[in-house]
């Protein structure tokens, strides 16, 4: 299937990317960190699709096939993996049980937020033909954010929260960095609007 353009080859790069710094920081085993970067979004259903909830479930089913196959992952291993994949997911409310799990979940995160959280939101807004924004309350005062019909309301339901659910200590440093990104931008956004 298609992937949105926040989730494309390059999300995943992005991803593995933050997560070979974590992991290394982290001393954690960066042959299972990167596997299940490598396939975290191996199944991708856009934000709209009602199947949207699955993707990491289904993602950790096409893994487990995937890694079984190949023959070089223990079983002990192929676990570790597919329940990273399984919980780094935002919408499962899960923090992972494994250090490389974790990891997972904040490279993925980190990929939300700042410059290139602000270039992926609007990209699923536009993908989505959301507006940026509510002309009553762009900002979301006097109501509660809804992400599902204006793209500016995401940043209030979803990603300026993700500073403070990141696990490892490596993720909450660099996370402090976007979200003031991401706080730069909505100041701005608001002198222009």
């Amino acid at each position: 299937m298609k992937n949105d353009p926040a989730h494309d080859f390059a999300h995943i790069m992005r991803v593995y990317n933050n997560a070979k710094k974590i992991a290394k920081k982290e001393n954690a085993n960066e042959k299972l960190v990167l596997s299940a970067v490598l396939l975290h979004d191996i199944v991708s259903y856009s934000k709209s699709d009602n199947r949207s909830k699955f993707s990491s479930s289904e993602s950790a089913k096409e893994a487990r096939k995937v890694l079984s196959n190949l023959g070089s992952y223990s079983s002990t291993e192929i676990n570790i993996v597919c329940d990273a994949i399984l919980d780094h997911s935002y919408s499962r409310g899960r923090t992972p049980t494994t250090l490389e799990g974790k990891i997972l979940q904040d490279a993925d995160r980190l990929d939300a937020i700042g410059a290139i959280g602000i270039a992926r939101v609007f990209a699923v807004g536009g993908a989505e033909k959301r507006p940026f924004y509510n002309d009553d309350d762009p900002f979301c005062k006097k109501r509660s954010p809804n992400d599902k019909i204006w793209t500016i309301d995401h940043f209030y339901q979803k990603l300026l929260k993700l500073e403070s659910l990141m696990n490892t200590k490596s993720a909450k440093i660099e996370a402090k960095k976007r979200t003031l990104m991401l706080k730069s931008f909505l100041a701005q956004l608001k002198k222009e609007i």
